[in-house]
C-alpha cells in the first residue's frame, strides 16, 4: 500500500527577509524614539540606557510652551474638523447620489493635492496666503490645513453613501416619509460608523499635519508637531521631543484601531467607482 506524504513546506525566504527588513525600518526608530522617552541617562557607546525614570515627563508636561501648544493644536483640528465636515459631507452625497456636467473631472481634482510634491504646493499657496495677510494666522493655518482633508472628508463618505441599502430608502418613502427623514432614519444611520471613521481620520491627520502648519503659521502659531521639531531643531533635552512624540503617538493607535474596524478594504475602490 502506497503510504501518503505531506508535502514539503516551502518557506519564502525572499519575503520573509524583506518582510525582516521592512519591520526593522519601520519598527526600530518608533523603538528608539520610545526608549529615548523613559531614558534619563543615556551615554555613547553604551547600546542600553544607563538610567530609566520619568523625569523628563515631568520636566515636558511642566512647560508652559507644550500646553499652549496642545490647546492650539485642538483648536485647530476641531475648528478644521467641523468646516471640513460641513463643506464636504453635502458635496460627499452630491457625488454619490447625483449626475452632474463635470462631475468625474471634479471629483478627481480633490485628489490633486496629494498628486504633486507637497511642500511646492504649500510654497505657491504661502504666497498668495502672503499678499492676503493670512500668513502667521490662525485662519491661515485653517486654511491650509483644511485642503488636506479633502481625500478624506470626500472619498470615503462618498463609498459610505453609495453603500446605502437604496431599496430600504424606497421603503421608507413608499410609507409616507420625507426626504429628510429618509435621510436622517435610514440613509445617516448605514453611512454613518464609515462617516465617523472619515471624520476620526480627518481630525488625526489634522492634528499631525506639521509642513503647513510651520509654513503658513510661522512664527506666530506653534501646533506639537511644529513644537516638537522645535525641541529637536534647536539641539533641546532630546527627552522633551520624545515624550511629545509618544504623546502623539496615541490618537493615532486609536483612530487606527476604530477606522480599520469600521472601514472595509472596498472603501477607497467603491470610491473610485463613483
Amino acid at each position: 500500500m502506497a503510504t501518503l506524504t505531506r508535502p514539503r513546506l516551502r518557506l519564502d525566504w525572499p519575503g520573509i527577509i524583506f518582510a525582516t527588513l521592512l519591520t526593522v525600518v519601520i519598527v526600530g526608530p518608533l523603538l528608539v524614539v520610545g526608549t529615548w522617552a523613559f531614558t534619563e541617562v543615556w551615554r555613547f557607546p553604551n547600546v542600553i540606557p544607563q538610567q530609566f525614570g520619568f523625569r523628563f515627563w515631568g520636566q515636558t508636561l511642566g512647560r508652559a510652551d507644550v500646553w499652549n501648544a496642545l490647546t492650539l493644536s485642538l483648536q485647530l483640528t476641531t475648528t478644521v474638523t467641523l468646516l471640513s465636515a460641513l463643506i464636504c459631507l453635502p458635496a460627499a452625497y452630491a457625488f454619490a447620489r447625483m449626475r452632474f456636467p463635470g462631475r468625474n473631472i471634479l471629483f478627481f481634482s480633490f485628489l490633486a493635492g496629494h498628486a504633486f510634491p507637497k511642500f511646492g504646493l504649500l510654497v505657491a499657496i504661502a504666497a498668495i496666503f502672503l499678499q492676503l495677510n493670512l500668513i502667521g494666522t490662525f485662519w491661515g493655518v485653517v486654511l491650509i490645513q483644511l485642503v488636506g482633508t479633502l481625500m478624506f472628508m470626500i472619498w470615503i463618505p462618498v463609498a459610505a453613501f453609495q453603500a446605502v441599502d437604496r431599496r430600504m430608502e424606497e421603503a421608507a418613502r413608499d410609507v409616507g416619509a420625507s426626504p429628510l427623514r429618509v435621510f436622517w432614519s435610514v440613509t445617516l444611520p448605514q453611512a454613518g460608523p464609515t462617516i465617523a471613521a472619515a471624520v476620526l481620520l480627518s481630525f488625526v491627520s489634522t492634528f499631525y499635519e506639521t509642513e503647513g502648519a510651520w509654513l503658513i503659521g510661522a512664527p506666530g502659531i506653534r501646533t506639537m508637531p511644529v513644537l516638537m521639531i522645535s525641541y529637536i531643531n534647536n539641539q533641546m533635552v532630546i527627552q522633551y521631543g520624545a515624550v511629545l512624540s509618544v504623546l502623539l503617538w496615541v490618537p493615532s493607535f486609536i483612530a487606527l484601531i476604530f477606522a480599520r474596524r469600521v472601514i472595509g478594504g472596498g472603501a477607497f475602490a467603491r470610491g473610485f467607482g463613483g
